[in-house]
């Protein structure tokens, strides 16, 4: 097992959506997240959480630790009861009497809490609410994503769908009716009720601009951090990569993620001594806003953007590498996967 990251980071990423819908809002009928006032797209850091969760367990294979391999199940799942991992870290932290998340005690508590986080990666990594069942406490996540957010406005649309087929009659009667019977209620109808309308919600095009956070303090076991290694770190880059590549649908339009524009800002340090320039490359050397602005500047905007062509020469690490601050070095996703 590598060790802990002992720098901090901040990445920045820019991906696109070509006829589909990026991020469904079920606060407005599952048409495409965006904000009201100025009509600019959005994506929930919840929703690229989810693909990198995804791909971890393609990647992975949902495996949990073995010896002093640290483990990559996923903890957040599909249709899942999250207090049976938590009753399970408890289990094989020692304590098997499970008393309810009020009766565990402290020790219990971190030792289950540190089981949770060597064998699941997106505790190591997004950290948890873990308080839900026996109880392994909470863990604050070394990786933070903030919401993602379009270039410019986009257009959402709703477009009708034909179906050349039904699917009725449905509910309990449909439970009751065997294939013969269903096939003489259908030769029954007349052939212009033996379709549906449906609706899809798409934009023709965005870019986006996705942003994040990488804390060494909270990696740091000696601090109560994670543990979330080199190793984790550069399966992050990985996943970020190719999180689309594994979640096609036709919902979802053509969606990519460009390795030449991410950015991935590693603060090292700038001082001759060895233990204040490390102590600096784990605090950091510059604010984060401004290491974003040295790209997000360098977009320009596109009235109407139909392609990523569209925006021109947009920017990438070589080009802003001579406006970096002192301490900090900047890199393509791709080129740390090496």
């Amino acid at each position: 097992m590598t060790s802990p990251i002992s720098n901090r980071y901040e990445f920045l990423f820019l991906f696109d959506c070509l006829n589909g819908n990026p991020n469904g809002d079920p606060d407005a009928g599952n048409a495409p997240r965006l904000d009201p006032q100025d009509m600019h797209g959005l994506v929930s850091d919840v929703a690229i959480k989810r693909r990198i969760r995804n791909y971890v367990q393609v990647a992975r294979g949902n495996k949990l630790a073995e010896g002093d391999k640290p483990g990559y199940a996923i903890f957040i799942e599909h249709a899942t009861n999250l207090n049976i991992a938590i009753a399970r870290a408890h289990e094989n932290a020692g304590d098997k009497k499970i008393t309810g998340k009020k009766g565990a005690n402290k020790y219990d508590v971190e030792e289950a809490r540190e089981w949770m986080c060597r064998n699941f990666y997106d505790v190591r990594t997004f950290g948890a609410v873990m308080s839900t069942g026996a109880n392994a406490g909470q863990v604050r996540g070394p990786v933070q994503i903030a919401f993602c957010r379009s270039v410019d406005p986009i257009l959402p649309l709703e477009a009708s769908i034909t179906r050349m087929a039904i699917a009725e009659p449905e509910g309990e009667k449909a439970k009751k009716m065997t294939s013969k019977q269903l096939e003489e209620w259908t030769a029954e109808q007349p052939e212009d009720e033996l379709r549906t309308m449906g609706r899809k919600s798409l934009i023709p095009y965005g870019l986006y601009v996705g942003k994040g956070f990488v804390s060494a303090n909270l990696a740091d076991p000696a601090h109560r951090g994670t543990g979330f290694s080199e190793d984790d770190l550069k399966l992050l880059w990985e996943a970020i990569l190719n999180m689309y590549e594994h979640d096609r649908s036709s919902s979802k339009g053509v969606m990519t993620v460009h390795p030449e524009h991410t950015f991935v800002f590693k603060h090292v340090g700038t001082d001759k001594d060895n233990e204040q320039r490390a102590r600096q490359a784990k605090l950091g050397c510059a604010p984060a806003h401004k290491l974003f602005e040295l790209v997000e500047s360098r977009i320009q905007h596109v009235a109407t953007p139909r392609s990523i062509k569209d925006y021109g020469e947009l920017p990438t690490p070589n080009k802003i590498g001579a406006q970096l601050p002192a301490g900090v070095e900047v890199y393509r996703m791709d080129e740390l996967l090496s």
